[in-house]
């Protein structure tokens, strides 16, 4: 079974802004824009197994990645380029580092 991934113009900018709002997620996001795909394995971050799945689920519901399935692999990626061109700028201000203070 393919997870549910939305149509991006279905999905409200607050739902891709409260996705990104999290810390964790946000490491997600930065790793993923930085090495494409990953095997959703890889991308613990210090949280365990049911709250990285749950991370992943809401950046997935909130249209910021694509899930493949392979055998028994799942590997998620950045849809960059619907985000890139729905939201122009989005992703590359939430990428950028900020300068420490």
């Amino acid at each position: 079974m393919e997870p549910h991934e939305p149509d991006l113009t279905a999905v409200p900018v607050t739902a891709v802004l409260a996705a990104l709002a999290d810390d964790v997620r946000l490491q997600m996001v930065r790793a993923l824009a930085e090495d494409g795909e990953a095997a959703c394995g890889t991308l613990d971050f210090g949280v365990s197994k049911a709250t990285r799945s749950h991370h992943l689920r809401v950046l997935r519901e909130a249209g910021l990645t694509r899930t493949r399935a392979a055998g028994t692999s799942r590997y998620v990626r950045l849809r960059r380029d619907e985000l890139d061109k729905l939201y122009p700028g989005l992703l590359d201000a939430v990428l950028t580092p900020r300068p420490s203070a």
